[in-house]
Order: structure tokens, then C-alpha cells, then sequence
């Protein structure tokens, strides 16, 4: 099987970064609109001198247009930049009693106007809370000089750009740290996920090998069972190891600029039909058949998709082994498929002696896991369900229900043998 790591980027933050992109622009051209067309409370024209505002004007409208690569996300958003934009607003607050006298006697626009709003939320979207104090300090201390004698109207909107700019900060920072903690749930998830798949494969090849060398070198005796004891310390060992497998630490935290990252390991199966290729359950499940099983199958093909009919397969054979193992070699099992329009369900049933209560949760903790990960573990990636009915003394059932439709299924699946 061929492994390939798939990245997945996560930002909560682009999104933030092309609304301020359309903020300055609209908001470039409302400060061009109010210098033409706004008139002061008297209804005279604003400006005194008004080659000022046409000259500072100009210059926001190049300004503006030249600096939209640079609010497209936090790495192109740099400290240089961000202190440039500040002293651009600041700069055309100074100049409104310049170009408009009576700005200072009447609470009207300044030159930038609300575009002085886009230069401070760029520092509370690349820096948070504490960056946009920063920022909106500095505008509240131009504005007061500006207004000469500021008015109640004055500190009132200073007021409002400091605590919006502080509070819209700390929600960016919030965010940023939701961000790395779901990238982290989905990175150990997968992670999880791929040491259960290795875990159902060593299962199912090298913990049985083992497990039945002990057995056989145990029958024979001599030399044979000390073969058999170091494989049954062998299975022990890596059973343990299997059961407490380690999530690799987080990777979320590089290129924090372009988002968290999240890394997951994706399995092709090189042998066999292509996943998305139909195939029938009947031919996986046949050559089970024999003296102590019977097969019983519908008349006409029961197709599912190729991985989700080798692992339902896999989960079969994992039930038939621990028949084999717990039921003794005499037991007699029988295999149902039924094929539902919704889903395809697959019983194994025994006569052996049943499961004592208490006994799945045992193997559990000693890292036999075969119900936990050859069975259960299979059945809930195919978002199915495996149930298990024992009756001590009455044998055993487990029935295997998996959708038509794969699909991912984060609840626990029943109880499987």
C-alpha cells in the first residue's frame, strides 16, 4: 500500500482580510464623494483651501489602490506597511483645519473620514487586541488635536474607535486559537484513525501468527514450547504497543500567516478493484465456506464499493477467527448476507459457548483488539453499526450493518464480539 500526505490549510482569517480589501476601497471613494459633494452645518462649501483636500485626496486614492496586495492576508500585511498606513490617516486628519477652517468648530468629517477605520483594523486583524489599541490610540489623539476643543460628539466617537478596534482584535484572536485547536482535534483524529488501520492489520496477520505458534509450541511441547512462550511474550509486547500508540505533536503552528495546517496520512490500495468500483460482496465472502461454516448468500450480486466490501470482508473473518479461538475448533458457524435497498447486513452466528459478561471490556484492556479494531473499529468507518448478541451457553451473534452509501460516522458503533 502506497502512503501520501495530504495538507489541508485552515484560515479563519482570509475571509477577514478581503473584507478589509473591500472596506478601503469603498470607503477611498465615500471620502471622495463627501469632499465633493459634502457642505458644512451653514451649507457653505467645506473646503477654505481646497487644493489641500484635492492633493491629500489624490494621493489616499493611489495609495489605496497601489496597497491592495498588501491587505490580502497577514504575510503580505507587514509592520513597514501597517506603520505607513497609520501616518497616511494620521496625516489627513492633521490636514483637515488646514484645508477646511471651520472643521474645528463644527464636528464634520476629517479628510479620510471612516477610511481612518480600515488602517486600525489592519492591526487588529494581523496583530489582535493589543495592536489595535496601539493603532486606535494614536487616531484618538489626532482626532482631539484636530478638533482644537473636542466636544462631547468628539470623545464619543473616539471612544467608539477604541473599544471597536480592541474588541474586533481579540475576536481575531480568539478565532486564531479556535483555529489551531480544531486543526489539532482533526490532526490527532486522523492520526487516530491511521494507527487503528495498522493496528487492525497487525491484528489480523501478525498478533494471530503469534498467537497461534504459542498454541501449537504449547500442544507439542519441548524445544517447540519455548518457541511457543517467546512468541506469546512477542504478542504481549506488541499488543501493548499497539493499544498505546502515540499522536505525533501538533504541526498547526507553522506558517501561522497563511492559516493552520493539518496533516493526514491517505492509504492507496494497490491491489484490488479501484475504490469507487463496484464489487460483490459474495466473491469476498465465499471461500469462508466450508465443513464447519455455512455460507448462505442472495441469488443476484450484492455490490458495494470496493474498499467498503474488503473491509467488511476483513470484519468478517475477524469474527470467524474469533470463533475459531473462543468457540473451539468444533463450533459451527454460519454466515447471512442480506441485501437491503439502504444498506447490506452480514451475521455470523455460533453454537459455541458465548461471551461471559464483562469479557469484551477484559480483552480491551489487555489489548486484544480484535472487536475493538478488526471489527468495530471497521464497521464505523464505513459509518456502519456492529452488534453483538451472546447468551452464555447459546453461541454468539454479531450482525454487520453497512450504508449503501459510505459515509463517516464520529458515534460509537454497538458492541461487537
Amino acid at each position: 500500500m502506497a502512503k501520501r500526505e495530504r495538507v489541508v490549510r485552515m484560515s479563519v482569517e482570509l475571509p477577514l482580510w478581503r473584507a478589509l480589501t473591500g472596506y478601503r476601497v469603498l470607503t477611498m471613494i465615500y471620502a471622495v464623494l463627501l469632499a465633493i459633494f459634502g457642505k458644512d452645518n451653514l451649507g457653505r462649501e467645506r473646503f477654505e483651501r481646497p487644493w489641500v483636500a484635492v492633493a491629500y485626496l489624490a494621493f489616499l486614492c493611489v495609495w489605496t489602490l497601489a496597497t491592495l496586495p498588501k491587505v490580502r492576508s497577514a504575510a503580505n500585511c507587514t509592520k513597514r506597511f501597517l506603520g505607513a498606513d497609520l501616518v497616511v490617516a494620521l496625516t489627513g486628519i492633521l490636514l483637515t483645519p488646514l484645508a477646511d477652517v471651520d472643521s474645528q468648530s463644527f464636528d464634520g468629517p476629517t479628510l479620510p473620514s471612516i477610511w481612518t477605520a480600515g488602517a486600525v483594523l489592519a492591526f487588529a486583524i494581523k496583530g489582535g487586541w493589543r495592536w489595535a489599541a496601539f493603532a486606535s490610540t494614536f487616531v484618538a489623539a489626532a482626532n482631539i488635536i484636530q478638533r482644537g476643543e473636542p466636544s462631547r460628539d468628539t470623545y464619543h466617537n473616539v471612544l467608539l474607535v477604541w473599544v471597536a478596534s480592541i474588541a474586533i482584535g481579540y475576536v481575531v484572536e480568539v478565532a486564531r486559537a479556535s483555529e489551531r485547536t480544531l486543526a489539532r482535534a482533526l490532526e490527532i483524529e486522523a492520526a487516530t484513525r491511521e494507527r487503528e488501520r495498522l493496528a487492525r492489520d497487525i491484528h489480523d496477520s501478525v498478533l494471530q501468527v503469534l498467537a497461534m505458534v504459542q498454541r501449537r509450541g504449547t500442544a507439542i511441547g519441548g524445544e517447540a514450547a519455548d518457541l511457543g512462550r517467546m512468541a506469546g511474550e512477542q504478542e504481549v509486547a506488541l499488543r501493548t504497543l499497539v493499544s498505546s500508540g502515540l499522536v505525533p505533536p501538533t504541526r498547526v503552528s507553522e506558517d501561522a500567516a497563511e492559516g493552520a495546517v493539518v496533516r493526514t496520512v491517505e492509504v492507496d490500495e494497490e491491489e484490488g478493484p479501484a475504490d469507487g468500483t463496484p464489487c460483490d460482496l459474495r466473491a469476498l465472502l465465499a471461500p469462508h465456506a466450508g465443513s464447519r461454516t455455512s455460507f448462505a448468500e442472495p441469488g443476484a450480486p450484492v455490490l458495494l464499493p470496493a474498499a467498503s466490501a474488503r473491509e467488511l470482508a476483513a470484519a468478517v473473518s475477524a469474527a470467524l477467527d474469533n470463533v475459531r479461538v473462543h468457540a473451539g475448533p468444533d463450533a459451527q458457524a454460519w454466515i447471512l448476507v442480506e441485501d437491503e435497498p439502504d444498506e447490506v447486513i452480514v451475521t455470523v452466528r455460533d453454537d459455541g459457548p458465548g461471551i461471559p459478561e464483562g469479557r469484551l471490556a477484559q480483552a480491551e484492556g489487555e489489548g486484544r483488539l480484535g472487536v475493538a479494531l478488526s471489527i468495530r473499529g471497521r464497521l464505523r468507518d464505513l459509518g456502519g453499526t456492529a452488534e453483538l448478541i451472546s447468551v452464555p451457553g447459546q453461541g454468539c451473534e454479531v450482525e454487520l450493518k453497512v450504508p449503501r452509501a459510505p459515509k463517516v460516522s464520529r458515534g460509537k458503533a454497538g458492541s461487537a464480539r
